[in-house]
């Protein structure tokens, strides 16, 4: 496996170029705020950690961050491109979004006496929470199951239900999509002030992250999966004769 990192790289550096380390780096209770000037070696042998298997598990995280899908997803099956939005989005949702709780929290907690707008983040952050697990629960629950059972069943009741099913889910987007906007526009494009901490600029990069994930997820569903469902749940002129 190639290394990125290694035990001489800076704890801070490391964050700054893959945020989610910060993840890593709190299980083994390295500090990478205040002590994020120093090199990763120095933290794995201060707290007696095996330094190989974290550089190993910490290489292979951001390697399977960094891993790119080049596939057509016009051209897959809505198994397929179910799947993968499953697999890929909802999993980073899942994953993220309690992992990212508590920073924006201890942010708003340390720096928000200064900074007022941070509590105007956090209140749009769990909004914005709520919302997406709501969200992808429901689409795993029902929306997808009803799309793919639609697939190999088309009756006329199945598909009144899922174009129905379908308008919520695109005004669920346009909340979650709006949200996200709101916090960009209040962090002035996730660009923290000069004296922010590494916590508070690892929050920004996050939310920024997130925002990206979130819109490539909207776009396969808005622009991909719901448009082909639609589309082949409209009666063929032949059969409305």
């Amino acid at each position: 496996m190639e290394k990125w990192f290694t035990e001489q790289s800076l704890i801070g550096d490391i964050v700054a170029q893959f945020p989610k380390a910060s993840d890593l780096f709190k299980s083994y209770r390295i500090d990478f705020c205040c002590g994020g000037q120093r090199p990763l070696q120095e933290a794995i042998k201060e707290r007696g950690l095996d330094g190989e298997a974290i550089l190993e598990e910490l290489n292979a995280l951001y390697a399977q961050s960094h891993e790119k899908v080049d596939r057509n997803w016009k051209e897959a099956s809505y198994r397929e491109l179910i799947d993968h939005i499953i697999g890929k989005h909802h999993r980073y949702l899942a994953e993220e979004l309690p992992q990212l709780s508590p920073y924006v929290t201890k942010v708003l907690r340390v720096h928000g006496m200064h900074h007022p707008h941070l509590a105007q983040v956090h209140k749009l952050f769990n909004e914005l929470k709520t919302e997406l697990e709501q969200h992808t629960v429901k689409e795993e629950t029902y929306a997808f199951p009803l799309i793919l059972q639609f697939e190999e069943t088309p009756t006329p009741e199945n598909r009144e239900t899922m174009k129905q099913v379908i308008r919520e889910l695109v005004n669920e987007h346009d909340v979650a999509g709006d949200i996200i906007k709101t916090i960009r526009e209040i962090t002035n494009d996730f660009t923290p002030p000069e004296d922010a901490c590494r916590t508070y600029r690892l929050v920004y990069n996050r939310l920024e992250a997130l925002e990206e994930d979130l819109f490539k997820h909207i776009h396969l569903e808005n622009n991909v999966l719901f448009p082909r469902v639609l589309a082949e749940a409209e009666p063929s002129a032949e059969t409305s004769q």
